[in-house]
């Protein structure tokens, strides 16, 4: 039995080879017969080739290639730390759990609108860095450095609005490096601003959300007190308290005035 079936997988090896090797055997003949034939095919061929650095300027532009690449890898984290996204996702997050709601709205469907509405929100700082920034760039008017410059200021900027007063979190992370107190907006490094903002983000969500539970729990609670009056005690509450809740949101026009405040509460 084994040996058969060694016999049969021999057959299926050689079997699939007989296309390749055809192939091979066809495109050799065209080669040698003439050149107009073998450059017809459409299949595009790639060559990367991998060389010691023969100077200094070789090996600055191979890490300078690593670090764009580093960089494009890790675009959509910057873009979800630096922008309006953050609270907005987590804020869906939260109406979808006060719910009681696991998978609907589907994530991709609460993910693509949280992205839209940042667009909608960031869209006049993105229009700000195209015009400072990339467009000048592409004329050849400013160099990189400028580039980079005029692209992070109207970021900062918006960072520096949204926490407004509140400095707690740039005081917390400029204490643990042990940085001096900045006299004003410019004497606070990227470094410390984004991790800041972050936190602050976070916690305006968290905010947000317990401000969303609070209805949707004394709806759970007076749903759970009625069936241990009833003596229904082994009927799920969330059974009978999901469509109230379902209900109370579609009447209020819920998605409405959760986007309207969630736009509101950007500065």
């Amino acid at each position: 039995m084994r040996k058969a079936t060694a016999i049969l997988l021999l057959s299926i090896l050689l079997f699939s080879m007989v296309p390749v090797a055809a192939f091979a055997q066809a495109s050799t003949a065209s080669t040698t017969s003439g050149g107009a034939s073998a450059t017809s095919l459409p299949v595009p061929f790639v060559d990367l080739n991998v060389r010691t650095a023969k100077n200094n300027g070789e090996v600055v532009l191979s890490v300078q290639l690593l670090l764009l690449l580093t960089v494009l890898a890790i675009a959509p984290s910057i873009l979800i730390l630096t922008t309006a996204f953050l609270r907005i996702a987590i804020v869906f997050d939260f109406i979808r759990r006060a719910l009681s709601l696991n998978t609907s709205p589907p994530n991709q469907v609460m993910m693509g609108l949280a992205l839209f509405l940042t667009v909608f929100i960031m869209w006049p700082t993105f229009t700000t860095i195209y015009n400072n920034s990339l467009k000048p760039f592409s004329d050849g008017k400013i160099g990189l450095a400028d580039m980079y410059t005029n692209a992070e200021k109207p970021l900062r900027a918006f960072m520096f609005n949204q926490m407004g007063n509140d400095a707690d979190s740039i005081r917390l992370f400029m204490s643990m490096r042990g940085m001096d107190k900045p006299n004003n907006r410019a004497d606070v490094p990227t470094f410390v601003l984004v991790p800041a903002f972050v936190i602050h983000e976070m916690t305006v969500a968290f905010k947000i959300g317990i401000l969303l539970f609070i209805p949707f729990i004394i709806i759970d609670m007076v749903v759970a007190s009625t069936l241990m009056s009833m003596g229904m005690i082994m009927l799920p509450p969330v059974m009978i308290s999901t469509p109230f809740k379902l209900i109370l949101f579609v009447l209020v026009n819920g998605w409405g005035l959760l986007t309207e405040q969630i736009v509101r509460s950007f500065k």
